[in-house]
């Protein structure tokens, strides 16, 4: 029996947010080896550790008695010879227990996504009662966020309905969306600074406030890919309702893609 595509692609998005934990795992332990006492290296390595623990109590269902929840918990703890905890690892070591836990989690979801009637107790068991991770912490305003969360979701179920005209649309909305609350929460300053325009950045053109944000150093130059169709997406939505016929699978496969490179650029602790 094919697994079902809402849960498929639940897996697909824990298991992206799995890696860019593990990324930010074995950066933050880099630091810490070069300098244990760094201030910064330590904070870093809380905040990630508190990221770690909000994915696994959502993998886990919220149950302390799931294997993954307690091998997180474990992590933490230093076993003497006969198997009774005592004092803690080491700073490195914790996170390197952790940076595998979250492989161990990878790999149990890998294994549901192939194996969809395969039985036992797994962190993906209740997904589907489980809230997704969190994209868009790193927008400004907080209203701003729940709304993205389902735009998200939105561009991807269109895509995989073959509907490229919404896949493409609300690609391009999520990416104006978090660009315009970088630069709102840039200030003016800096931005006319970066040659910006006049006026209230709400009524710049959507491919001038793109200009200006990699000018002003917040996102890199991963719009240079974005389909000339994305760019203009909002002339076409005012002069022809029916994209359909315009936009590939190329071209909102390629605006996805555009969006998550800018979604990482505007989020440094992804």
């Amino acid at each position: 029996m094919p697994i079902d595509e809402s849960l498929r692609t639940q897996i697909e998005t824990y298991v992206t947010h799995l890696n860019g934990l593990i990324r930010r795992g074995r950066e933050v332990r880099e630091k810490l080896a070069n300098d244990p006492s760094d201030p910064a290296a330590i904070a870093a390595t809380r905040a990630w550790q508190e990221d770690c623990g909000v994915t696994i109590n959502q993998l886990s269902g919220g149950s302390k008695s799931h294997w993954l929840a307690r091998a997180f918990s474990a992590a933490f703890l230093m076993r003497s010879a006969d198997g009774r905890a005592v004092e803690g690892a080491s700073p490195t070591e914790i996170v390197s227990r952790l940076i595998d836990v979250l492989h161990q989690a990878i790999a149990t979801l890998s294994g549901m996504e192939n194996n969809p009637n395969a039985s036992g107790d797994t962190p993906a068991s209740s997904l589907s009662d489980v809230p997704a991770p969190r994209r868009f912490e790193f927008v400004h305003n907080s209203e701003l966020r729940p709304v993205l969360e389902r735009a998200y979701a939105d561009s991807r179920q269109a895509l995989e309905q073959k509907d490229y005209d919404t896949a493409l649309r609300t690609s391009c909305g999520i990416l104006e969306a978090i660009v315009t609350d970088a630069l709102e929460f840039k200030g003016p300053d800096a931005l006319a600074s970066s040659g910006a325009p006049a006026g209230k950045i709400g009524d710049w053109p959507f491919e001038t406030r793109l200009a200006i944000a990699e000018k002003t150093g917040l996102i890199r130059g991963g719009c240079a890919r974005l389909p000339k169709v994305a760019r203009k997406y909002r002339d076409h939505a005012e002069t022809n309702r029916d994209m359909n016929q315009l936009v590939s699978e190329r071209e909102a496969r390629q605006t996805g893609q555009v969006l998550h490179v800018i979604m990482r650029d505007l989020n440094p602790t992804r």
